[in-house]
């Protein structure tokens, strides 16, 4: 089958040529539903663009792409800076590439390949666990950073356990008494991050006998960042408005949980005296904001170096250790407090 054209694929979406360039480019001209419609079509078809035909007859360039989901998420601007200073020090080129939400991040990699001539790709801030087949067509070295890969022990991973710390979480706040903990969770179809912080609530409720109430956990509306204040803050309002009782919140990141504290105090609430609250990420906000955030501190820093040094061990086909799984730490701040057993 001949290659596709850009003025093929703009006839089978119904729209100009330009809007499928924009697409393309993930210009923010373009309205969601467009933009999906395009990149599916761009993906059924194997569409690759004019430049990248160009790019074929040059020699290799050196350059690695750095797919970014959950760019809101203040967690990965320290790990950006890691990965940019170790990629131009091996005078590689630096390329950050933002994936929607409801983008899958290997098409786009795959799109990226022929379209840059990569020599290498991190895929940071989440990653599908149904997408073992489609890495297989990637032909240069990938690293999966900040979450379990799901798709194999011979997958390049560095990350913590985000199942067991957030299971360590939960089983903390209910030593200290908490009996109805809600969760400010991702979006329900999230296969990520998301999914595996939720495994972890669910998994440390049922190891302290409590029951699992789906009324307790705020799920992540289609539309809205994850990873940000405005969404923390939306969730524990719903929360509130529902009547449901609770003694603590748990959000699935810091930035959520600051979200959620402002939305306490916009209700007239007090935290700890009132509800306590718990985040996951270790941001050094976190330890800043009033009350200091109770949280689960990755190491990031340490997982950006580890991430940046095993890719480029895979360049250079060096031997490996495919999967980096790092301790996390608990922290305790000012945002929990044991409650009394009258208050439970």
């Amino acid at each position: 089958m001949d290659q596709i054209t850009i003025k093929e694929v703009a006839k089978l979406c119904g729209v100009g040529v330009s809007t499928v360039s924009r697409a393309i480019n993930n210009h923010p001209d373009i309205n969601d539903a467009t933009k999906r419609m395009v990149m599916e079509t761009i993906r059924k078809y194997n569409y690759v663009p004019n430049n990248s035909a160009r790019n074929l007859k040059r020699a290799d360039s050196n350059t690695i792409a750095v797919l970014i989901k959950g760019i809101t998420n203040p967690f990965f601007a320290d790990m950006i800076q890691v990965f940019e200073r170790e990629i131009t020090r091996q005078k590689y080129s630096f390329v950050l590439q933002h994936v929607e939400e409801f983008e899958d991040e290997v098409d786009t990699a795959l799109l990226l390949e022929k379209e840059k001539r990569l020599k290498g790709i991190v895929f940071l801030g989440g990653i599908s666990n149904r997408t073992e087949e489609k890495l297989s067509f990637l032909t240069v070295p990938y690293v999966i950073s900040t979450v379990e890969s799901g798709v194999g022990e011979e997958t390049a991973t560095v990350a913590v356990d985000n199942e067991k710390e957030s299971q360590k979480m939960v089983e903390y706040l209910i030593s200290c008494g908490h009996e109805k903990i809600a969760f400010l969770a991702a979006q329900k179809n999230d296969a990520s991050i998301g999914m595996l912080r939720h495994r972890g609530y669910r998994m440390a409720l049922k190891k302290g006998g409590l029951e699992y109430d789906e009324g307790l956990v705020m799920w992540t509306k289609e539309g809205c960042p994850t990873y940000s204040l405005e969404n923390g803050y939306a969730l524990a309002r719903e929360l509130l408005e529902s009547g449901k009782e609770f003694t603590c919140i748990y959000a699935l990141s810091d930035i959520m949980a600051i979200g959620a504290c402002k939305a306490l105090f916009d209700a007239g609430k007090r935290v700890p005296e009132d509800y306590s609250v718990a985040g996951f990420d270790g941001l050094e906000l976190a330890g800043y904001y009033e009350p200091s955030i109770t949280t689960i501190c990755q190491p990031r820093r340490e997982m950006a170096e580890a991430t940046i040094r095993l890719l480029f061990d895979l360049i250079e086909q060096k031997p490996v250790n495919t999967r980096q799984i790092f301790e996390a730490r608990l922290q305790q701040g000012n945002s929990t407090r044991p409650l009394s057993a009258a208050a439970r």
